[in-house]
């Protein structure tokens, strides 16, 4: 097997253990956690596919006349590093929801929440 391919499973096996994470967790930390290796994995594996093997910078050498040049495309690195922003931005929102959800309902485990709600509606 080829780098290329390890790296591929490496982010398949990320992603599945982000989502069983957020699935099977009931503690709302243990979720926002799951979503951060999720969104690691898709990042990881975006990454991986923008690298362009012998490939250079897109600059256009002065000698460059005539030759064949292989040239990596930046964006999608571009575009991952402005998801690592916005990834950083909602797990501050959300732990603080949690937090301000842990003051309201005394505990961050969703089975009592639910529990709690059902409890205040009947």
């Amino acid at each position: 097997m080829s780098l290329d391919q390890w790296h591929h499973i490496g982010s398949i096996a990320l992603l599945c253990t982000g989502l069983y994470i957020v699935i099977s967790r009931d503690n709302l930390v243990k979720k926002m956690m799951g979503l951060n290796i999720f969104q690691v994995a898709v990042i990881f594996f975006y990454v991986t596919m923008g690298k362009v093997t012998g490939g250079t910078a897109p600059i256009i050498p002065a000698d460059a006349h005539g030759h064949e040049v292989l040239y990596s495309n930046p964006i999608p690195h571009v575009l991952m590093l402005t998801a690592i922003v916005v990834g950083v931005a909602t797990t501050a929102l959300g732990l603080s929801l949690i937090v301000r959800i842990q003051e309201a309902y005394g505990t961050a485990e969703e089975d009592e929440i639910v529990r709690l709600d059902l409890e205040e509606i009947g």
